[in-house]
């Protein structure tokens, strides 16, 4: 435990640096060379605000992280396969952990200055090919601010102890500890619940399941009313803060669920959340928000770059025996499930 305690506090200084020089890229550089694609890569494309955080990456791991333990690092832009165990020379199963880290989770949205982006870290014991989502014991994610806003949060959580959570101010360099709850509420009347589609490939499947259980749940559209509201935030790290925070109330990323409806229509399946994108769904739990799989079984992705995931996130237990009988009735009557 006391390699952990060390490595995730290096792991914390890395986002603080990695959010810092973002920010101040964003605010010397033009968005359109920001958002100039640098390549394809594994799990995503890559653009060049991409390469502002991936190239201090390795050399952090090797300056910082490899005093304390060997480690597989699994990020993107770090190698072709997407993982590289440090120090060099170091074999796969003489590593102690597996670290999965996601840059920027919501590069579209730093990179036009839409919204926050986030970068994810999670660190697990290394348990060799079989590791998942599930055996992560400490999991960060620190918000990059747009460059109007002065203040920034930074999640963490180790597994067994609840979630701290500390807010940044930018102007004066300065950290308060904040305390973040998910909502309490038994109904998502008057509350964001919602079904992500970020991306053009069978959002009117989507539209339609997110329809489906809303009417079921609130009944007809009232004339000059509006009870229930959707907030599609690109970033899978900004989707589980909202629940933490208690904006929302139920997100599902269904995506990789419309391969075989978009392979009959003569589409490929396009971008999906991979387990980086999912890699501090730890703080949820810890948090009291429940994480699921489409099926209602705990997220248990590989920690890899490549595998698609779906994901159902409920506020509460509460919104949970409200929400999930009907999602899995809509699933089932489209085949998805």
């Amino acid at each position: 435990m006391d390699k952990l305690k060390k490595i995730a506090e290096s792991i914390t200084e890395l986002h603080e640096i990695i959010r810092n020089k973002v920010v101040s890229e964003c605010e010397n550089t033009d968005v359109a060379k920001l958002s100039e694609i640098a390549h394809e890569g594994t799990g995503d494309t890559i653009y060049s605000i991409d390469r502002i955080s991936e190239e201090m990456i390795v050399d952090f791991f090797n300056t910082e992280i490899v005093k304390i333990s060997p480690v597989i690092l699994v990020a993107e832009g770090i190698s072709e396969k997407g993982n590289v165990v440090l120090p060099e020379g170091t074999e796969e199963e003489d590593a102690e952990f597996i670290i999965i880290i996601d840059p920027i989770d919501g590069t579209r949205e730093i990179m036009y200055q839409k919204r926050s982006a986030w970068i994810l870290t999670g660190i697990a014991p290394n348990k060799g090919k079989n590791t998942n989502l599930q055996d992560i014991l400490f999991a960060v994610q620190t918000e990059i601010p747009t460059i109007k806003q002065y203040l920034s949060d930074t999640v963490y959580a180790f597994r067994g102890n609840g979630v701290e959570a500390r807010r940044y101010n930018r102007l004066k360099g300065e950290y308060r500890f904040v305390t973040l709850r998910p909502s309490s509420a038994r109904s998502i009347k008057h509350g964001f619940a919602m079904i992500s589609r970020f991306f053009n490939g069978a959002r009117d499947v989507l539209a339609q399941i997110d329809e489906e259980i809303i009417r079921n749940i609130l009944g007809n559209v009232k004339s000059d009313k509006a009870v229930c509201f959707e907030d599609q935030y690109l970033s899978s790290g900004g989707q589980i803060y909202e629940l933490i925070s208690g904006h929302d109330r139920f997100v599902a990323d269904l995506r990789p669920l419309l391969s075989d409806i978009l392979l009959e229509r003569g589409d490929a399946l396009g971008l999906c959340c991979h387990p980086y994108d999912l890699c501090t769904e730890l703080i949820a739990r810890e948090a009291g928000v429940i994480i699921t799989d489409e099926k209602g079984k705990p997220v248990e992705a590989l920690l890899n770059l490549t595998d698609n995931v779906s994901w159902v996130g409920y506020a509460n237990k509460d919104i949970k025996e409200l929400m999930e009988p009907h999602l899995q009735n809509s699933l089932k009557k489209h085949h998805l499930i």
